[in-house]
């Protein structure tokens, strides 16, 4: 049971007791360690994609080094914060067969007994038995009803829905639609991407039947993030307008910011189209070198007013989420 009445006790124990149903999406470069501790340290879920943790060649796995770093800025946290502990953290693996380091990041990840894994890009078993071989939980992210089925059907122990509106690889989708199919057969641990940048919207995803908002542009507007001040000036001064949808700069899917793609010269409108067979994780990511100020963000930045550190844009949405839950249980009382 959470502080505000709120029954998780069917959830896997990483996933109770959080301050605000909220897990942060892993952000391409976007998201590292600083980024990652500040969420946790706000009481959400920080996550990671474990490509972003990239070395020089013959020197030490950096994405050993992250986790060394996360795991006891964390815990020097919790022992110093005893009444307000951190949340778990994520880490996001690409299970694309282009990822070469899949193997080495699944050992790495085991042996620091990682809490929650989200994976992406094709549902494997042999990678949810890694992470249950460490006690982590599973959550695959996935566009359709589908493939919802598959990863269940392979081992995942939750899903994230990426509906329409989303940010980076979106699906097509209404989340309606699409939480209410998977929800006609799957009570587990259910997690809503989409335009979820406000208190509100996290309240409308609870209410649709979701047990998390997942939430990724708002927190590359944040001091914390990664991300080049351009970027963050943008989500700033975007809206839903300003997001096109195009599978040229992947091979799939995705929005991005228009006034990025048309500081690269091309024309937001025209946008030629790419087969999802050019994607390749070799080197990181499937992005090529040539479009890497090609900046992915979702519909829902027009919410993101200003560049601010986590801990602010929590209380914010901490804030709107409450109030939209009282005004709405205000019209249901007898």
């Amino acid at each position: 049971m959470t502080k505000w009445g709120r029954d998780d006790s069917r959830l896997p124990k990483a996933l109770r007791g959080l301050r605000l149903p909220l897990v942060a999406a892993p952000l391409f470069i976007v998201s590292a360690p600083d980024l990652v501790i500040a969420q946790c340290k706000a009481g959400i879920v920080g996550a990671f994609p474990a490509l972003n943790a990239r070395e020089a060649d013959g020197e030490h796995p950096l994405l050993d080094t992250w986790l060394t770093r996360i795991n006891e800025e964390l815990d020097r946290h919790n022992q110093a914060n005893p009444d307000r502990p951190a949340a778990p953290f994520a880490v996001n693996q690409i299970v694309h067969r282009s990822n070469g380091r899949l193997d080495r990041d699944l050992e790495i990840c085991v042996r620091h007994k990682v809490p929650v894994w989200i994976t992406s890009l094709g549902a494997r078993v042999e990678v949810n038995e890694a992470a249950h071989s460490c006690g982590g939980v599973v959550l695959h992210d996935i566009i359709n009803n589908t493939f919802a089925r598959k990863a269940i059907d392979k081992g995942a122990d939750g899903l994230i829905a990426v509906a329409a509106g989303a940010g980076g690889h979106a699906g097509p989708q209404s989340p309606f639609a699409l939480i209410r199919e998977i929800r006609d057969w799957f009570d587990g641990p259910l997690l809503l991407s989409g335009a979820i940048a406000s208190g509100e919207a996290l309240l409308a995803a609870r209410a649709v039947g979701a047990d998390f908002g997942y939430m990724g542009s708002p927190f590359i507007a944040t001091r914390e993030a990664n991300a080049q001040s351009g970027y963050k000036d943008m989500i700033v001064s975007s809206g839903a307008e300003d997001i096109v949808t195009s599978s040229l700069f992947t091979g799939v899917s995705g929005n991005y910011l228009k006034p990025s793609i048309m500081a690269a010269g091309m024309d937001p409108e025209n946008l030629p189209s790419a087969d999802a067979s050019s994607m390749n994780f070799s080197s990181g990511s499937s992005k090529p070198k040539a479009w890497k100020e090609i900046w992915g963000a979702g519909q829902g930045i027009g919410a993101v007013r200003e560049v601010a550190d986590v801990a602010s844009l929590v209380n914010r949405i901490e804030k709107e989420y409450l109030h939209a839950g009282a005004s709405l249980a205000a019209e249901f009382a007898p």
